[in-house]
């Protein structure tokens, strides 16, 4: 039913629209099978040829928003991690703690000394004997992908940097890896190059079902961006104070009281990272 249209994404490539792709990603923001009927209704009236991806998605974010502000919040995931922007540097914060979900110590924008030259390293990770060195790339627009170049780069360096490690003596027993985060996707080349050389890709959607986008999910680690009851602004002055998580405002909704929220809009912000991050709700 009108997957006769063509819908053009945000890198320009034209594909049959999908009215299952649309179900499966409003499932997953919390909506039921009546809400996605309904949300499916009104983009089938309002659907044209070329229609692009991202007007589809401000149809369906809307009726959203109208009816439950975190489902809104959690299907607005994809472009809120595009808002942590435009220095790269919330994004970093925000990796080193998805990687502390999974047990590791972390740190960010250390240097590390290679054979040849010094590295700053975006993300370093250690869990028992492993240490990760994550490179971020961070894009704060769709439609970009991270081509085989940027594996090549980030091989030379772990080399540089393993040449200069294995030689410590309390190093040589460290098993090492490195890594490429991206909040957009892998061409097919840079996966291969990857699979290739020991690097481990982590991008929006790869690998299959254990991408960032199901991470972030499994583990509530929602940032806030993804808050609809904060204005742009708003974010913006609680990013300029490295606070990146919804679970940060709830452990100090204080947070909000300095950049000049009044205590009525405070309920309603921490009632929708509640239910962002799938809490009981506090009494405030």
């Amino acid at each position: 039913m009108n997957n006769e249209f063509s819908v053009t994404k945000a890198s320009g490539e034209k594909s049959p629209f999908s009215e299952e792709k649309v179900r499966r990603s409003l499932h997953k923001s919390g909506a039921d099978n009546q809400q996605i009927d309904f949300i499916l209704q009104e983009i089938r009236k309002q659907l044209y040829e070329g229609m692009s991806t991202r007007n589809i998605y401000k149809i369906a974010f809307s009726l959203l928003k109208s009816g439950a502000r975190h489902q809104a919040a959690r299907y607005h995931l994809k472009y809120a991690i595009m808002e942590l922007g435009p220095s790269g540097f919330p994004f970093e914060k925000y990796i080193a703690e998805l990687l502390k979900k999974e047990g590791y110590k972390t740190q960010t924008g250390k240097i590390l000394q290679g054979k040849c030259v010094t590295h700053e390293i975006d993300v370093i990770a250690e869990k028992d004997n492993n240490q990760i060195l994550v490179e971020c790339k961070y894009h704060n627009q769709s439609g970009i992908s991270c081509n085989i170049k940027i594996p090549l780069y980030i091989h030379a360096r772990f080399n540089d940097i393993e040449a200069h490690l294995s030689k410590k003596p309390n190093n040589i027993s460290k098993q090492r890896k490195g890594w490429i985060v991206t909040n957009t996707r892998f061409t097919a080349d840079a996966i291969q190059y990857a699979g290739c050389s020991g690097l481990k890709l982590l991008g929006w959607d790869h690998p299959f079902e254990k991408g960032l986008k199901d991470r972030i999910d499994h583990y509530q680690l929602y940032p806030i961006t993804c808050l609809t009851s904060l204005t742009t602004s708003e974010k913006q002055k609680l990013l300029e104070q490295e606070v990146v998580l919804c679970s940060e405002l709830l452990k100090r909704p204080e947070l909000l009281k300095s950049i000049g929220i009044k205590t009525i809009r405070t309920a309603t912000v921490l009632n929708e990272a509640n239910q962002l991050c799938d809490r009981t709700v506090m009494n405030q």
